[in-house]
């Protein structure tokens, strides 16, 4: 399966960065950095929908992107429109990097996910320490201990968490878990399939059994991840009501952001 392959070549990278810094180290770093996180999930929970732009230099299933402009000045475009920043930091599959995100940290104010296959607290200390609010945590890839240690550590570093599933048993695990941030990734991560329904059924899901809101009585924020590419695909993902959408290879290949996440929050708009 294509996602065994990129979590063992990740688990390869994450030991060569240990021998450059180590674990008490790089932990130590992120427990001494000053800096406060942006809230990722008060960017999501704002009114209508939120746009995560993500920034990728290549993917798996679509190789490399048609980008005709440098980080800055993507990055810049993103800044007028988008809620939130989306980074890809791993290396081998999506061509990603922590500097890539060094780079955004520099020049946004917004709230910046690190997207990554995060299994190992170090990856959670290098986030805080790189700059970004919020991380990527994929149930797929987790159990729950694992998880909820890794959950815990991100917002005790004063981080949001973004929580991804596929099918309805993540989602179970998740809502068991009481995560304030659910993603549902329309891409099946085995083999990279889009399947855009995904969206709506995890949603009724989640709402048909009374989990919209965290026990705590907060509202849990929904947010659809992948494959939304022409107006049919957000049309079909909007029948859910998500409060974010991540949009990667339509924002990373466009000659113009902006127009982009006007016309598709218009469309999201008419298909309420």
């Amino acid at each position: 399966m294509i996602l065994d392959t990129i979590v063992e070549d990740k688990k390869v990278r994450l030991e060569a960065a240990k021998r450059l810094v180590s674990d008490e180290k790089m932990k130590n770093k992120a427990l001494e950095c000053e800096r406060k996180s942006i809230s990722f999930y008060d960017a999501l929970a704002a009114d209508g929908l939120s746009v995560i732009g993500e920034f990728k230099k290549k993917s798996p299933s679509h190789g490399e992107m048609a980008v005709k402009v440098d980080l800055t000045e993507r990055i810049r475009q993103y800044n007028k429109v988008v809620s939130a920043i989306s980074c890809l930091t791993e290396e081998d599959h999506f061509n990603g990097s922590v500097d890539y995100l060094k780079e955004i940290r520099k020049t946004s104010e917004r709230p910046i996910i690190r997207k990554d296959f995060i299994f190992d607290p170090y990856q959670v200390y290098e986030a805080k320490v790189i700059g970004a609010d919020c991380i990527l945590l994929i149930a797929a890839i987790l159990d729950d201990d694992t998880f909820k240690h890794l959950y815990d550590l991100a917002y005790a570093l004063g981080m949001d968490v973004l929580c991804e599933v596929h099918d309805e048993e993540e989602l179970d695990r998740m809502l068991a878990l009481d995560v304030k941030i659910l993603g549902v990734n329309n891409r099946n991560l085995k083999d990279f399939t889009i399947h855009l329904d995904t969206t709506e059924r995890l949603a009724n899901c989640m709402r048909n059994n009374g989990f919209s809101n965290c026990k705590d009585g907060s509202r849990r924020l929904f947010v659809t991840e992948s494959g939304v590419i022409t107006d049919d695909d957000l049309r079909c993902v909007s029948k859910a009501h998500p409060d974010a959408l991540l949009i990667g290879t339509a924002l990373m290949e466009s000659d113009n952001p902006g127009e982009l996440v006007a016309h598709l929050k218009g469309i999201y708009d008419e298909s309420k």
